[in-house]
């Protein structure tokens, strides 16, 4: 009878529990069936359609730059993209790190301004390993695998600088006061005022080239030159941070002559000084649209445009690593007699800002 009672027992135990039993380890199946799957729906819950871009620049301690990224990020903005920062501050290890970055942040392109052109090779080819676009800006990268070069052509700065200097009669004598050897535009400032200069009878005193962008060490360069008695006819510099610099130097230590000076970028403080007849000319170089143009290559590039198709020329410059596609805008001179016309009338800067004060400005 009591062994009658356990069996039956045993029945009900099993009808009651085995279906508790089979819920619970189908719920558990569909746990771990949606743990294992959650990885695979990952990617398409990440593709979104936004762009996301990397723009890595050595300092924006210039107004130049900062001109250039604003209309930078404002171009990107209206294409829908979004834009990751990151100031190197002057400083090469900084900026390999912040290339890591982002290359981290995956984004799809990045565009550099290098602070050492042969600095970042290491870098570049993680994030191009990745499949990442890098667009070296302004300034060329060497020994790298870039994907594009975007950049104002600093040849032809350099031939005009030349070409002008030679219709203002300024003397055999010439000086430079240039940028960092680092930066390659300068190689190629020399190479197009060469190039215009060669059979003339033009003598290329010295060449300076100021470490980081120092203004301090230009400025002393300056002095050294004009109080040791040795006086050029002209002093071409490498922007016009360094014209502003040098004119200073001239008028504390050589005030009684006037030197044939020319820079770069067309700053409001070479402007105006061209206009007070300080500074003989600069180098407008179309930054608005230099900056505008490549986030929209940017934008291209992330979204599977490849450089071939984006410069449909096939114009290429080596940069030591392989011939890179490069896509060139053209300077244009800006002196007193056109600067209306350049500078103020294309909105680069205002009349009021050019022509403020009729006073030379306090260095």
């Amino acid at each position: 009878m009591q062994q009658r009672n356990r069996r039956f027992l045993i029945l009900v135990l099993t009808a009651r529990v085995l279906p508790a039993l089979m819920l619970l380890a189908a719920g558990l199946s569909s746990c771990s069936k949606a743990s294992r799957e959650s990885p695979r729906k990952e990617p398409v819950e990440q593709d979104d359609g936004k762009v996301n871009i990397g723009f890595s620049i050595d300092t924006l301690a210039l107004e130049r730059w900062q001109r250039d990224l604003d209309v930078f990020m404002n171009r990107a903005k209206e294409l829908g993209a979004e834009v990751i920062v990151q100031n190197a501050g002057n400083s090469v290890e900084e900026q390999n790190k912040q290339l890591l970055y982002l290359m981290e942040r995956k984004v799809d392109t990045v565009v550099v301004v290098a602070k050492a052109r042969d600095s970042l090779t290491d870098s570049i080819q993680k994030l191009r390993a990745r499949g990442i676009a890098v667009i070296s800006y302004d300034r060329l990268i060497t020994d790298a695998d870039i994907s594009l070069y975007v950049s104002v052509n600093t040849e032809k700065v350099g031939e005009l600088m030349a070409r002008q200097l030679l219709k203002l009669n300024a003397g055999p004598r010439w000086l430079c006061i240039l940028g960092p050897d680092e930066d390659y535009n300068m190689t190629l400032i020399k190479k197009g005022m060469g190039r215009v200069i060669a059979g003339k009878p033009i003598n290329i005193m010295d060449t300076f080239y100021t470490d980081g962008w120092n203004y301090d060490l230009s400025y002393q360069e300056a002095v050294h030159v004009l109080t040791s008695g040795d006086i050029p006819d002209a002093i071409v510099c490498g922007n016009d941070a360094v014209a502003v610099s040098v004119l200073q130097a001239i008028e504390n230590y050589y005030s009684g002559r006037h030197i044939a000076l020319c820079g770069q970028d067309a700053d409001i403080a070479a402007c105006q000084n061209i206009v007070r007849g300080q500074q003989d000319f600069t180098i407008y170089k179309p930054i608005t649209k230099l900056a505008s143009d490549t986030a929209e290559y940017a934008v291209m590039l992330a979204k599977g445009k490849t450089p071939e198709e984006l410069v449909p020329s096939g114009t290429v410059i080596n940069n030591g690593y392989a011939d890179i596609p490069v896509i060139w805008l053209d300077p244009q001179i800006v002196t007193k007699s056109n600067i209306n016309e350049v500078i103020i009338q294309s909105g680069f800067h205002t009349y009021g800002e050019v022509y403020r004060s009729t006073q030379p400005q306090e260095q």
